[in-house]
């Protein structure tokens, strides 16, 4: 009995720090957005541009710790300005996507490492960009994201059965006046925003994995659209809760302690659902 309580306080002890109550609660919020949109990303077929995105949106960032300037700004304009670049080219297809796309985000990653390499002094603020600083964040971080989520979740609300048609048939959406271009303009718009008011909290090089991870769980637990878009959030948010409190317990990063818990909810579920579940990866379903 005494052991009993000695370790449901040693579960509580964090909880008694302002910096980790902040922590837990922005990663929440974030892993509950990025499992939102990570639906969208996963059912498209768009993960490389999830993570083509966090490369792009590191290049603002550099570029603005660099001049001095607001990180939230430099980088934001840059990520939502490359964000519809990408979903032209994609939707284009002239020259391959994943080339172009590929042209577009490296160009915008190295451009950051060369302004990390050429500036020392921009080194800290670049690296909680890379890896995330979740234990760092502040109460602008904190309203930043949650005004995104609250945002991303009345688009997708309002325009739900447009997203849902666009998505999965996006011709006969056109011929049926459902501007497609609008719609994927949107989507890109609410990725990099993600991406931006996530970067210190899960880092850009780890970023497209929150985007990913939850989306693909949640596709391997149901064939419905519907509850795709809340069964991810639940992932991504339970995955972003019990990465906190481990990270903290065993001293490791709480932004790659925040993935390996969703890849082993992953891995349990791929394995858990069999063949059907599996299937359900590669065929979309009755929606």
């Amino acid at each position: 009995m005494h052991s009993s309580i000695v370790y449901a306080l040693n579960l509580g002890e964090p909880y008694g720090f302002q910096f980790f109550r902040n922590g837990t609660l922005v990663a929440l919020i974030a892993g509950g957005l990025c499992g939102l949109l990570g639906v969208f990303v996963v059912l498209r077929g768009m993960s490389y541009i999830g993570h083509g995105l966090s490369h792009a949106v590191f290049g603002g960032a550099a570029a603005s710790a660099v001049m001095n300037f607001n990180y939230f700004i430099g980088a934001g304009i840059w990520g939502v300005v490359s964000g519809v670049l990408i979903g032209r080219i994609a939707r284009r297809r002239i020259i391959g996507a994943d080339a172009a796309i590929g042209v577009v985000t490296t160009a915008s990653f190295a451009l950051g490492l060369a302004l990390l390499n050429r500036y020392g002094q921009a080194k800290r603020s670049i690296e909680a960009v890379l890896f995330g600083s979740v234990l760092g964040v502040k109460n602008s971080d904190i309203i930043a994201v949650l005004v995104v989520a609250v945002l991303a979740t009345v688009v997708i609300v309002l325009g739900y059965r447009k997203f849902l048609f666009s998505t999965f048939d996006p011709e006969v959406a056109e011929v049926s006046g459902v501007k497609v271009s609008l719609m994927e303009a949107a989507l890109m718009v609410m990725l990099s925003l993600t991406i931006l008011v996530t970067m210190r909290v899960i880092g850009t090089l780890l970023i497209s994995a929150l985007l990913v991870i939850p989306a693909a769980t949640a596709r391997m637990l149901t064939n419905r659209f519907s509850r795709m878009l809340w069964i991810s959030p639940l992932i991504g948010a339970a995955s972003a809760f019990l990465g906190m409190n481990v990270a903290y317990h065993t001293n490791t990063s709480a932004s790659a302690m925040i993935i390996l818990v969703g890849a082993s909810a992953f891995t349990c579920v791929y394995f858990g659902s069999g063949v059907r579940g599996r299937r359900r990866m590669a065929s979309f379903g009755h929606l």
